[in-house]
């Protein structure tokens, strides 16, 4: 009967602590394979090989009759034979074939008649091989006891389990405290709720003919907000049948039916009354004193209901109320701009007392006039040396302010020569304004349109605001908006457009500054007189940091005649100040071209109003851009321009409805005019301006 076999493995690993050097690890493998050796003490042993049985030997103890690579390990041999009654064959396992198991290992094998047993040994074949060095005694060899136990699993490091107890006893707190947290901070709304929930019962014993009666549930005190939200409590009924009353109440008013009024109103009272009672009192209202108001209520509506006060005929009335209102808003938003086209159109009696008072000074005083007429022979009025500055205006008080202003920030001021073009009612006081106060040394010349002889009927520019101020409006809301602007003096005004003849007006100057009279000066302005504006006409500040102030926005491209010459996109600028170069001006007959574009928009169909629209036409390839410091917009219309980006600007324009001599001025820009005029003129106080 075939011996029966038992495999045993024993892995034997060797740590860090084991291994000093080589040769150590060489004797403590030696001593652990001798441990191993010692416990087989019978039966036969078989060598292999290769996975091949190559010999068997009954009774002999030559080992080194195996193969010729194991010659080498004769002294092992020899040690192994010595400590076994057993023959023992040692097969190896080339490393590369052992690779499935640990590398740099080689294996032993022993069998006996019932256990064949393996033997793993971290060690290299290297060292292996040089087993044959020295043969190691016995008694060393037995220092060891064998273990032939499974190697026990390993264990996770003390630290993981520490960290992971940490985190568990940190997550638990965590949970405890968070719960807590939710009981303490429970809104109070669901405190009462709960409190609501719970009923004191009472019991009385009663006779024993009675018997033992149980009272009424009474209930505590209640959260009035939650009956209001419940929907079966008789609180959110009282509450939903009010407000659908108190629709019908404003139905039946507007259908004449007052009486129905007056009936739903005494309803919506008794149940406030009830309602309020309840939210004192903290108690839940009844159906004993809800039944009767909500049954009251419930006909009421019936009856309105069945006079055709129904939901359909609500929204029908609201519709109409509606449409109403959207019309009362649409005339409101015209009476509006009408209203503060008045108010910016207006001039204040203030200013109005100074022209008075001034205008009549010029007609008692003929010396002023002979002093107007000296000033105009002076050389002064066309040295090209000096600096020159235009202003088109009817207002003393704001050309006032605008001829301080600058001469106050210029270096030299009285090398600045300001012309001056007003109307005909307006001249003497404008006249007398200037001629009558000192302005640092520099020339102030009034002219009157009606000096002007090249400015007659028969002129295009008359012509065509004649016809400006004869023609009617026709069309919507739009139509009526646009026809507000376009009836403002301003837009139709001769002043206004005299910007389009400076040469004309000043035919020996080659250089001009152009001031609107609502602007303030900063800063010096001669400089702008050094400025290249290689070859164009004008030089401004471009505006197109928006999209709407563009071409696009202020022309008509629908026009033919607009889009095929005039690029939409091209960067508006704004008038206001402007430096102009009359040499390239008389070069270009720009004046023409305004004359050309004038002609071309008769029937208002290239743009609206406005000289802006026709400057941007006019000077279409012949503008300079400047500096955005030089001339700073808004200050009559926004009121969110930053500080730093007024204090910076030469100039700050007004330009808007809101002007700094208004009542309806922006309140934060006003003293940055007020501080150039002067309150303390005898004709200024009496005004009482301030």
């Amino acid at each position: 009967m075939a011996a029966k076999h038992q495999e045993v493995n024993i892995s034997i690993h060797l740590s860090e602590e084991q291994i000093a050097s080589p040769l150590q690890e060489e004797a403590t493998t030696l001593q652990v394979a001798a441990q191993v050796i010692n416990t087989i003490t019978t039966g036969d042993t078989i060598f292999f090989m290769d996975n091949q049985v190559l010999a068997q030997a009954a009774q002999a103890r030559d080992i080194l009759k195996c193969p010729g690579h194991w010659e080498i390990r004769s002294q092992l041999a020899n040690f192994f034979i010595s400590t076994s009654k057993a023959q023992i064959t040692v097969r190896h396992i080339p490393r590369e074939l052992n690779n499935r198991i640990h590398n740099n290992a080689a294996r032993v094998y022993f069998s006996e008649s019932n256990t064949s047993t393996t033997m793993i040994c971290k060690s290299s074949e290297r060292l292996w091989e040089r087993a044959h060095g020295g043969e190691m005694r016995g008694s060393e060899m037995r220092r060891r006891a064998p273990e032939y136990r499974r190697q026990s699993r390993r264990r996770l490091p003390g630290w993981i389990w520490w960290l992971v107890g940490i985190f568990l006893v940190v997550g638990l707190m965590l949970f405890v405290l968070h719960h807590n947290q939710k009981e303490q901070f429970r809104p109070p709304v669901i405190n009462q709720l709960r409190n609501t929930e719970k009923f004191m019962y009472k019991e009385e014993t009663a006779t024993e003919n009675k018997g033992s009666e149980t009272e009424e549930v009474s209930p505590g005190k209640v959260n009035f907000t939650e009956e209001l939200l419940s929907s079966t409590s008789f609180a959110r009924q009282l509450a939903d049948q009010m407000t659908l009353a108190k629709a019908y109440v404003i139905l039946a008013k507007e259908h004449g039916n007052l009486q129905l009024a007056w009936e739903l109103s005494s309803q919506i009272r008794n149940s406030q009354r009830l309602l309020s009672q309840g939210a004192v009192s903290g108690r839940a209202i009844t159906q004993e004193e809800a039944h009767p108001i909500i049954t009251r209520l419930a006909r009421l509506i019936y009856k309105a209901q069945d006079s055709h006060y129904d939901i359909s005929t609500t929204m029908v009335t609201l519709k109409s109320h509606a449409l109403a209102l959207e019309e009362r808003a649409k005339a409101a938003v015209v009476q509006t701009a009408e209203f503060g086209q008045l108010a910016a159109e207006s001039l204040p009696k203030n200013i109005h007392c100074l022209t008075v008072k001034l205008t009549e000074e010029w007609l008692q005083n003929p010396k002023l006039r002979s002093r107007s007429e000296e000033h105009r022979n002076s050389t002064r009025l066309v040295d090209n040396n000096l600096y020159h500055f235009c202003i088109f205006s009817d207002n003393v008080l704001a050309t006032s302010v605008v001829v301080n202003s600058t001469v106050s920030n210029a270096n030299h001021p009285q090398q600045l020569v300001f012309h001056v073009v007003t109307d005909r009612i307006n001249f003497g006081a404008m006249s007398t304004w200037f001629l009558i106060n000192d302005f640092k040394g520099c020339t102030v010349e009034v002219h009157c349109i009606d000096e002007f002889s090249w400015l007659n009927a028969a002129s295009s520019l008359v012509r065509w605001l004649s016809e400006m101020e004869t023609k009617g409006s026709s069309g919507g809301l739009k139509a009526q908006e646009q026809e507000i602007k376009f009836h403002n003096p301003k837009f139709v005004s001769l002043l206004n457009h005299l910007r389009f003849y400076i040469p004309q007006i000043l035919p020996n100057l080659e250089k001009v500054v152009f001031l609107d009279d609502d602007v303030v000066v900063q800063k010096d302005l001669t400089q702008l007189f050094s400025i290249e504006l290689h070859g164009n006409v004008i030089g401004a500040v471009e505006t197109c940091l928006e999209s709407f102030h563009r071409y696009h926005k202020y022309l008509n491209f629908s026009q033919p005649i607009i889009s095929s010459k005039i690029d939409p996109h091209t960067c508006g600028w704004a008038f206001g100040m402007n430096i102009f170069d009359l040499i390239a001006w008389r070069k270009a007959n720009a004046t023409s071209l305004y004359h050309y574009w004038q002609e071309q928009n008769a029937d208002q169909l290239l743009w609206r109003t406005g000289t802006l629209p026709a400057g941007l036409l006019t000077f279409y390839g012949l503008m300079e851009p400047l500096d955005r410091r030089w001339h700073v917009l808004g200050l009559g219309y926004d009121v969110d321009i930053d500080d730093r980006l007024i204090e910076s600007a030469a100039v700050v324009h007004y330009n808007g409805n809101m002007k700094p001599w208004l009542k309806l001025a922006i309140h934060r820009y006003k003293s940055i005019w007020e501080r150039h005029v002067n309150f303390s003129h005898p004709h200024v106080s009496e005004c009482m301006f301030h």
